[in-house]
């Protein structure tokens, strides 16, 4: 499983950098410290250096224009500096004026624009605060109190809503030109001139995120192409490859699914893009650089650099180079990966020494994934370790590698001025825009004569507002070393220090702001364990492992106070992606079983729910350990059974075991000790909860282990004894799941497993007076059935926790970022083979953008893979049985009839054999095309105009679901509106809207989709429990002490 083929372990180099990808932090930064030590007089020298580069800088700040006062004057932490990122972030890329001025109001009209007059020496800072105040003072007049102000609001009162935009739009553009070097590389290469002749170079940038689509990644590749015959030919033929202008290159921009998961795919297709890229810059002798991108693409980027770079066509060209996140605990061990190629080859290879520009995203990644270690350093000063020991490292291969420092930190620049000595064949890299005081300390002649290498982007605006958020991020938060060298407030001392010194004084505790991920919800609970697949060492290790257990049969029968009953006939299981493969056999209970299991659990049930809360939840919590240790094995099943992909497998067991140690948190929580409630004196009155008896929990094949382990452990929890009816699809996962619960400790007669039909053994369970409460997920329909047999069977009436469907929509304005809207929507659709309750069905498109959209999703779609979920390649698996496929089929055919089909994936003749639907999505004209929830990997899509916002709303509404629901907006003001007129249990903004996290995200919607409480929420453990209240009258006795012993 995972891959076709053997996962090979990383040998030699490629081993020692694996071995340190999530290597623990403090152990690799005490080695990096000894590998970044310097002597006592080299540190009183760079400290000094450093200090009279900060110096130099304050004094020179003054008479800047660039984008350094405006980052300490705009900080990140004040309230109009973080409005200010979002609406550079979005403005530009606004089709409509109603949308621009709607993002105007909402982002400025809270900013206090007034305050930052005045505030800063320098006129950029002031003309964009003038700009901004302008607008600001027409949507706020009752803080026009100045002269100024009030000289202001003359000119906005006679201006138009067009005229305030151009303001901001201005205001937008003079910072924007502070980032961007040029609208084409021709108009880049004219701007750099001045520069040049004083001694700086430059490697340009072809601004653009990861190609989302084959046709993004075609037109990287030509603007790619023409940047390097632009660069060459100006190229000075008299001069070398190291002083020549340079381009450099994302990968990703490529690709369009440049990650480990379709190496094969990457690894056909890249290679030859790459190389014809650096035969051509080979022919103009100019350097081609590779740039860094996420932790999770290492592995893939240095296969594809080192099958380029050793093509025989570029023997003899030094100009091929790539940049090293010091960041990365990685970034010291590739060093030596990059010198043994560049010796092979006898050639020299060019190495960017950077910090790296992922670190947010790195850490909430390795988070989210739950996995054991980042990979990069969580405080800012073990980068700076990282950084000077690799530095101190490259100068000791200068034979392969030609250094290139990049870097705004006036200590780091000193320190490398400090290692290098009398050594001059090096250079410095900064951004376009940024550094430029410092650096005019060490690059003329008369300085240092040092040369610095400008990172330059090139591009439109609308390529440029990703690259200009990340900038801002990045260098104007308060802690970035950007804004402090500027702020006259921070001590130059802070500025100064040794890392090495500071590091050494961390090693004894780990960064508490940053826990390990599984570590993140303590003091109260563990995180679940994660898999990174991106991991080739976990990868091959776990492909063993499921190697040998996918060899087994499984077989599900019931389990009756822990006994299998072995009577009757076994039904045959096959696997919904390869129907010929039979995968286990199932018998199903007979009425006598349930009959039987009934009574047990009650003659059970007396001693579990006396048993101490803390016990019951040591017994799960070892139930989340037993998930864990077993996590191949139910991988596995999940996968083979309920033909999951790898990653929903995966995510199935995390969510099962976060189930179990939330809901034993929470019971512990809310049943220890009797809540006392305040009341008069003399009086004592407290509120405790019970178990109500015997619950029913009849679980999905969408969720065959999560679902099913939440239901009952959070019965069990609450110390109620459990009847656990699995779906008629995936019995084998149950079956599986319940002895590991009674191997954890669970008594035998506190779980039971009821495999069976629906009509028979689910309605003989819900019709006996001895289940207590039944927790239900599943089709509105027969929730409704249930109900009905509750309220008619009669006695006591109990409750019943449902969670059926919905007709889940992302609503997406102009304002939205679109490649984002479509991988949120391509995720939310299609993912699981939109199998899911939150999946979404309907996209609404402000009309502005629909084109856009829609063009951005057909090649979206075109590059997802529907195939076998065994394969770590593919992206949608199969539909859960040949019902299923048919009613989605049925749909679109009789859709193909009104609508226009958007796109349908191809699929593989090879599949023909499994239950697959293609994705498909159909642009509709209202949400009443669709009579009910189209359970599947099918995507409607319809456009609005914004004026009908409401009517959006409405329909959506109108449908009597009440789930899931996604807003793509940077108004907040939009996204405040639609969240508050929209009925949904689960409201998602700017993002994708499926993989709802216990705890985080309970999970549970309204109206035709479930009763509540959510699942993994706060109150979901309470509806199983009754409510007893005990109140004593403390003075019965006669008189009130405590009262007469208050004092005076």
């Amino acid at each position: 499983m995972l891959e076709k083929q053997i996962i090979q372990l990383p040998e030699g180099i490629r081993a020692a950098i694996n071995d340190a990808y999530r290597v623990e932090e403090l152990s690799l930064i005490t080695e990096l410290c000894d590998k970044a030590a310097l002597s006592q007089q080299q540190l009183i020298d760079i400290k000094n250096s450093a200090t009279k580069f900060v110096e130099s800088v304050r004094a020179e700040r003054k008479k800047s224009t660039g984008i350094d006062s405006f980052l300490t004057e705009y900080a990140l932490s004040s309230e109009e500096g973080i409005a200010l990122m979002c609406l550079a972030e979005a403005l530009l890329r606004v089709p409509d004026s109603a949308t621009i001025d709607n993002l105007i109001k909402d982002k400025l009209s809270g900013g206090d624009w007034k305050s930052h007059i005045g505030q800063s020496d320098s006129f950029f800072v002031n003309a964009t605060t003038w700009a901004l105040m302008l607008t600001g003072k027409i949507l706020t007049p009752e803080k026009a109190q100045t002269t100024l102000a009030k000289s202001l609001m003359k000119l906005v009162n006679r201006s138009s809503e067009a005229v305030v935009r151009k303001a901001v739009d201005k205001a937008m553009r003079i910072m924007s030109k502070q980032f961007v070097m040029g609208r084409t590389i021709g108009e880049a290469l004219n701007r750099a001139k001045k520069k040049e002749a004083q001694g700086y170079r430059y490697s340009y940038d072809m601004l653009g995120e990861a190609a989302l689509t084959s046709i993004d990644a075609s037109r990287y590749f030509e603007a790619y192409k023409e940047a390097i015959e632009t660069i060459g030919k100006q190229a000075d033929k008299d001069s070398t490859v190291y002083r020549r202008a340079g381009i450099s290159i994302k990968l990703s921009a490529l690709h369009p699914r440049y990650n480990e998961s379709q190496h094969e795919r990457v690894m056909n297709e890249l290679p030859p893009k790459l190389l014809a890229l650096a035969r051509l810059a080979k022919e103009y002798d100019i350097a081609l650089t590779v740039d860094a991108e996420e932790s999770e693409r290492l592995d893939l980027s240095l296969d594809v650099m080192e099958r380029v770079f050793n093509d025989a066509s570029l023997d003899g060209w030094n100009g091929f180079g790539l940049a090293v996140q010091s960041y990365q605990k990685r970034a010291f061990y590739v060093l030596d990966w990059v010198a043994a190629l560049a010796r092979r080859k006898q050639r020299r290879i060019m190495v960017r020494l950077i910090k790296g520009a992922y670190w947010d995203s790195e850490i909430k990644k390795t988070q989210m994934q739950g996995l054991k270690e980042y990979p990069v350093f969580t405080r800012k000063v073990f980068t700076d370790v990282s950084f000077q020991a690799c530095a101190k490292k490259i100068l000791t291969m200068t034979d392969a590698i030609y250094p290139q420092f990049a870097t705004h930190n006036a200590y780091s620049v000193a320190m490398i001025l400090n290692i290098t000595g009398d050594y001059r064949d090096f250079e410095f890299q900064c951004l376009h825009g940024m550094g430029n005081e410092l650096y005019q300390q060490v690059v003329p002649a008369e300085r240092h004569g040092i040369p610095c290498r400008i990172y330059a982007p090139v591009g439109s605006h609308e390529d440029l507002l990703p690259y200009l958020v990340r900038r801002l991020l990045e260098n104007g938060a308060n802690s970035s070393f950007v804004n402090r060298i500027v702020d006259d407030n921070a001590p130059i001392s802070t500025l100064v220090e040794d890392p090495v010194e500071k590091a050494k004084s961390l090693l004894h505790k780990m960064n508490q702001n940053i826990p390990l991920p599984e570590d993140l919800f303590q003091p109260g609970r563990k995180n679940s364990k994660g898999l990174d697949f991106t991991d080739r060492t976990e990868r091959a290790r776990l492909q063993q492992k499921m190697a040998q257990i996918k060899l087994q049969q499984w077989s599900a029968e019931p389990v009756i106070s822990g006994t299998t009953t072995l009577i009757g006939e076994k039904q045959r299981l096959e696997s919904p992606q390869q129907t010929e493969n039979i995968i286990g056999t199932v018998q199903n209970a007979s009425l006598q079983d349930v009959d039987q299991a009934l009574k047990n659990a009650a003659q059970t049930f007396p001693d579990w729910s006396a048993m101490p809360v803390k016990d019951r939840a040591a017994c799960i919590n070892r139930f989340a350990d037993l998930l864990e240790e077993n996590q191949a094995e139910l991988m596995t099943i999940a996968c083979l059974e309920a033909g999951k992909t790898m990653n929903d497998c995966i995510a199935e067991v995390r969510e099962a075991v976060d189930f179990c140690r939330y809901y034993s948190m929470q019971a512990q929580q809310i049943l220890s000790e009797p809540l006392r409630l305040t009341g008069y004196t003399g009086e004592l009155n407290e509120l405790s909860l019970h178990p109500r008896g015997v619950v029913l929990c009849i679980s999905p094949w969408n969720f065959p282990l999560a679902i099913f382990t939440g239901q009952v452990v959070a019965a069990l929890a609450t110390g109620n004894c459990v009847i656990a009816k699995p779906a008629e699809q995936t019995p084998l996962i149950a079956t599986y799941t319940v002895k590991l619960m009674h191997k954890a400790g669970i008594p035998v007669g506190a779980v039971q497993l009821l495999p069976g039909p629906g009509e028979t053994i689910g309605a003989a369970l819900v019709a006996d007076k001895r289940i207590k409460a039944v927790l239900f997920t599943g089709s509105t329909d027969t929730a409704n059935l249930i109900n009905h047999t509750l309220a008619t069977r009669g006695g006591e009436i109990i409750p019943l926790i449902a969670e059926t469907g919905g007709q889940n929509a992302m609503i997406v304005d102009s304002s939205a970022l679109l490649e984002q809207v479509v991988v949120d929507a391509v995720n939310s659709a299609f993912g699981s083979a939109g199998q899911r309750c939150s999946a979404l069905r309907v996209l609404f498109v402000q009309e502005e953008v629909y084109p856009r959209t829609v063009a951005l999703l057909k090649g979206a779609m075109a590059e997802l893979v529907v195939g076998d979920p065994r394969w770590l390649v593919t992206d949608i698996g199969p539909v859960i049985d040949k019902t299923a496929l048919t009613t989605l089929k049925n749909h679109v055919e009789n859709m193909k009839k009104r609508f226009e089909i958007i796109y349908q994936c191809p699929l593989d003749e090879s599949l023909e054999s499994g239950y697959f639907m293609p994705p498909t999505a159909i642009a509709i004209d209202h949400i009443n095309a669709l009579e009910k929830e189209v359970f599947g990997p099918v995507l409607h899509v319809i456009q609005f105009k914004r004026k009908d916002l409401d009517k959006v709303i409405k329909q959506i509404n109108a449908t009597g679901y009440g789930l899931t629901l996604g807003i793509h907006s940077r108004i907040n003001e939009t996204v405040e509106y639609i969240r508050k007129n929209i009925h949904a249990g689960n409201c998602y903004v700017n993002r994708n809207m499926i993989g709802a996290v216990v705890g985080l995200q309970p999970f549970g919607g309204e109206g035709l989709s479930g009763t509540g409480p959510k699942a993994g929420g706060p109150n979901y453990l309470t509806r199983l429990c009754h409510e007893r209240t005990y109140t004593v009258d403390t003075t019965a006795a006669g008189g009130n002490a405590s009262l007469m012993s208050l004092p005076d």
